[in-house]
């Protein structure tokens, strides 16, 4: 499988690159409004994450229950048990904005486009993958918000909104992510054959209000001089982390796939939905969650950095795999 540069990993460099250059205009009272427009950006994601949704595939998928529960408990248990573990390991060295967007991180729900598209390269169980996929970005919109609340707590300066600010977040997330995506869902009887047709031009509309919440985002924190005294150390750490955190999940849902005997292709599917976190639905998360904390890009860094390392690996996998599928049916 031949890996092509993706123009959005692309554009989330030069979102940090702008936000560097020209901080003031997407700052908080700055001339683009950062605050109405990403609002209105993050409901934009989630209606057309709501049009994209098939239920029928849910439907259709439901039987296959063990499976499911492996990469959903992998999805929202696993994955923050292992982040909890890593803040232990670290401690205070590790600056409480990153620690939190670490366990942010692990706290989100699976990709669905390219969880579906990888398990398909790799030869997987694909309709599988489609269903753990929709069905993690429909639970992701209450446990994630939950364990951030959690989180917050229980760490002193972690911030993540505490029980006294649990049922403001809820509502936001009710207005800004659920409203729009269930709206999108009752829509699906009249535009879905539309947006079926113009998918590759919506998913562009998709990512560019995503690229815009990136810029809005570091804007703040430099402004704010979140990022004075950060440099190679940091992005160093946060690659460390996404790696061990990537291997460690990936390993072990490998390994319970394998012990439950489940066929190879229900195991590509499980690794591959088991082990990614979406970017699309994490970043409008993140700034219902966090978008008054000015470290906001500091606790996304570890996303943006996780974002193309599973990507990476996962795409390697996927051709092996593929190779390896042809070689026995040949």
């Amino acid at each position: 499988m031949r890996l092509k540069l993706d123009w959005f990993l692309v554009g989330m460099l030069a979102a940090v690159g702008l936000a560097w250059a020209w901080p003031h205009f997407g700052a908080k009272g700055g001339v683009l409004h950062p605050y109405l427009v990403n609002k209105l950006g993050v409901a934009l994601v989630f209606f057309l994450n709501g049009l994209g949704l098939s239920f029928a595939a849910l439907r259709a998928g439901a039987l296959r229950w063990p499976l499911h529960l492996v990469v959903q408990l992998g999805t929202f248990l696993l994955f923050p048990l292992v982040g909890l573990g890593l803040l232990a390991l670290t401690g205070s060295w590790l600056p409480p904005a990153l620690g939190l967007g670490f366990f942010f991180l692990c706290a989100l729900p699976s990709t669905v486009s390219s969880s579906v598209a990888l398990t398909a390269a790799a030869r997987g169980n694909v309709a599988a993958a489609l269903f753990n996929a929709t069905l993690s970005s429909v639970i992701g919109v209450v446990l994630t918000p939950l364990w951030i609340s959690w989180l917050g707590d229980r760490q002193e300066g972690m911030g993540g909104g505490g029980s006294g600010a649990l049922g403001a977040v809820m509502g936001d997330l009710a207005l800004w992510l659920l409203l729009p995506l269930v709206l999108g869902q009752l829509c699906r009887p009249w535009l879905g054959a539309w947006a079926g047709r113009h998918r590759v031009g919506l998913q562009r509309v998709d990512r560019g209000a995503i690229l815009f919440i990136i810029y809005t985002s570091f804007c703040d924190s430099i402004l704010r001089g979140v990022w004075s005294g950060q440099g190679g150390a940091t992005v160093s750490a946060v690659l460390v982390g996404g790696g061990v955190l990537f291997f460690t999940v990936f390993s072990l849902l490998g390994l319970v796939s394998k012990m439950l005997k489940f066929p190879f292709e229900d195991r590509i599917a499980v690794v591959f939905c088991g082990s990614k976190k979406t970017i699309a639905a994490g970043i409008p998360m993140a700034q219902v969650l966090f978008g008054g904390d000015p470290r906001l890009g500091l606790i996304l860094l570890p996303l943006l950095v996780y974002h193309p390392l599973q990507l990476f690996i996962c795409g390697l996998l996927a051709g092996r795999w593929s190779r390896r599928a042809s070689a026995a049916s040949g």
